[in-house]
C-alpha cells in the first residue's frame, strides 16, 4: 500500500483508475464533509494558529502554512519583494542547498509546493504518512520555513530570471491587460501592485531586504497552518511544533486600506495580436461580505456558469463576438476584483464591449429570473462534492478557514446558504455593489 501511495504521488495516477477512485469516493467525501467536517481547531502559546482534520483512509499527510506576507505588504518601491522572499526560501534552507532539498523530497515521494497571492504567502506539503518518509519531509519544510538562508548567487540568478520574465510576459496581450486592469481599478491600494514586482524595484532589491522581510512577516503570530491526514492529534501537535517553535511570535500585519471606488474609464492600447483583449473590473467581494452567497449565484447566472451564462449566450451563441467570455468574483481580506474579460477579433472589439457593458448594466437593472436563480443553485450545490472530494481540496478549504478565521462549519454552511439565495437577494445585491457606469476597461489590441 506504501509503495502504491509512493508511485501515485510520484508519478500521478492512471485516468481510468482516478476516475473509478472519484466515483467510489465522491458519495462518501461528500456526504462526510457536508454532514459534518470534524475540524480540531487550537493556537499555540506564541499565535500559530491550527486547523487540523484527521483521517485515516489513505496513508498521506497533507499540510500547509500560510503567513499574511501577500503582495499587498509591498509597497511601489519594493514591489516583488514578498514573491521574491517565498520563492528563494525553498533554494537554500538550514545548510541544505535548493538540490538538495529538490533530491531529498523526490528520493521520498513528497510534493513541495507554494502559495502566493495578494494576502497570502507559505507552502504546503504532501508525504507519505509513514514515520521514515513523513520525518524526512518535514524536517525540509521545517528548514524552509524556520532558516532560509536566501543566498546571494541564487537571489541574483533569480532576479535576472524574473527580469527576463517579466520582459517577455509584457508582450503578451492578457498580461498587459490584467496588468493595466488592476493599476486602473486599484490605483494606490496595494492590492493593484504586480506580485512580481517591476524592473526597477527587483534592480534595487538587495538580500538585506530579503531577510528583513521574512523576520517582520513569517512570525508565529501571522502563521495559519492546515493539516488533513493519517495522523493523530497528539501527532499533529508535535508537527506544529517541529514546524514552528523557532519562529519569533512577531506582530499582526498592519490592516490593509480600504478599496475606494475606481475613476471609470476605458484605456485602449495598441497591440500586433490578432484579437483584442477586454477587460472590465470593479471592487467585489471580500471573503466576509454579507453579500457573498447573493453575488455568487448571481455571478454563476451572468458570466461563472459557462455556457449557461447571459454573456456566453448574449456573446457567443447569438452573436458569435467570442469563443468564450467570462465574470467572476476574487474574494480577498479587502475587495477583491469582480472581472468580465473575452477576446475577439478587433473589428469586432468596440461591438463586444458594447454589448459586455449592456448586459450586465441588464443583469444589474432587471436582476435574474425565478428559474435562472434555481438553475444556478442547482448547479453550484450538484458541483460542490466536486470540490471537496480529495484531501489535498479540502486541505485548500482549511487553509482558507484559517488565514481569513471563517466559522469551522464554513463547509455545513456553504450548501445551506447557497440554496437559501433568492431573486430578490441577487438584484439587490447587484444594484448595491456592482456600478455598470463606474467600471474600468482596457481594450489591448485596437485597429490602428
Amino acid at each position: 500500500m506504501l509503495l502504491t501511495c509512493k508511485y501515485l504521488l510520484t508519478n500521478g495516477i492512471n485516468m481510468k483508475i482516478l476516475k473509478f477512485i472519484t466515483a467510489l469516493l465522491i458519495m462518501a467525501y461528500a456526504q462526510w464533509s457536508m454532514a459534518f467536517l470534524p475540524i480540531q481547531h487550537w493556537e499555540t502559546p506564541n499565535g500559530v494558529k491550527i486547523y487540523f482534520v484527521e483521517t485515516h483512509d489513505l496513508p498521506i499527510l497533507d499540510i500547509s502554512i500560510n503567513f499574511a506576507a501577500g503582495s499587498s505588504t509591498d509597497t511601489a518601491e519594493t514591489s516583488g519583494r514578498a514573491q521574491m522572499v517565498q520563492h528563494l526560501m525553498s533554494l537554500g534552507a538550514g545548510k541544505m542547498s535548493e538540490d538538495q532539498i529538490a533530491e531529498t523530497l523526490a528520493d521520498i515521494g513528497a510534493q513541495l509546493g507554494g502559495q502566493f497571492d495578494l494576502d497570502r504567502a507559505g507552502f504546503s506539503l504532501r508525504t507519505l504518512s509513514s514515520e521514515a518518509e513523513r520525518t524526512k519531509a518535514l524536517d525540509i519544510l521545517a528548514r524552509i520555513i524556520q532558516h532560509p538562508e536566501f543566498p546571494e548567487g541564487i537571489l541574483n540568478r533569480e532576479r535576472s530570471r524574473t527580469l527576463a520574465s517579466l520582459q517577455e510576459a509584457d508582450t503578451r496581450p492578457g498580461v498587459i491587460a490584467q496588468r493595466t486592469l488592476m493599476k486602473m481599478l486599484y490605483g494606490a491600494h496595494p492590492y493593484g501592485l504586480r506580485g512580481s514586482g517591476e524592473p526597477a524595484s527587483l534592480t534595487a532589491l538587495q538580500r538585506k531586504d530579503l531577510v528583513d522581510f521574512y523576520h517582520s512577516h513569517y512570525t508565529a503570530s501571522n502563521a495559519v497552518i492546515a493539516i488533513i491526514g493519517d495522523v493523530t492529534r497528539g501527532e499533529a501537535d508535535q508537527i506544529v511544533q517541529s514546524l514552528t517553535r523557532e519562529l519569533p511570535a512577531g506582530r499582526p500585519v498592519a490592516t490593509l486600506p480600504v478599496v475606494k471606488k475606481p475613476v471609470p474609464m476605458i484605456q485602449k492600447i495598441a497591440h500586433p495580436a490578432s484579437q483584442s483583449h477586454i477587460q472590465l473590473a470593479y471592487p467585489g467581494l471580500s471573503r466576509h461580505d454579507p453579500d457573498y452567497f447573493a453575488l455568487l449565484v448571481g455571478n454563476h447566472i451572468l458570466g461563472g456558469g459557462g455556457f449557461v451564462s447571459r454573456l456566453v449566450e448574449e456573446i457567443r451563441q447569438k452573436r458569435g463576438l467570442a469563443y468564450s467570455v467570462y465574470s467572476s468574483f476574487s474574494p480577498y481580506q479587502q475587495q477583491g476584483p469582480f472581472e468580465i474579460g473575452l477576446q475577439t477579433k478587433k473589428e469586432q472589439a468596440e461591438q463586444a464591449l458594447e454589448l459586455t457593458q449592456q448586459v450586465l448594466k441588464d443583469f444589474v437593472k432587471q436582476g435574474p429570473s425565478d428559474e435562472e436563480v434555481k438553475a444556478a443553485k442547482q448547479n453550484i450545490i450538484g458541483g460542490f462534492p466536486l470540490r471537496i472530494d480529495s484531501n489535498r481540496k479540502i486541505l485548500g478549504f482549511l487553509s482558507v478557514i484559517g488565514f481569513y478565521q471563517l466559522p469551522l462549519s464554513y463547509l455545513e454552511d456553504y450548501v445551506k446558504a447557497v440554496e437559501q439565495v433568492t431573486v430578490k437577494q441577487v438584484r439587490d445585491a447587484f444594484q448595491r455593489r456592482i456600478d455598470p457606469a463606474g467600471m474600468v476597461a482596457v481594450v489591448v489590441g485596437t485597429i490602428d
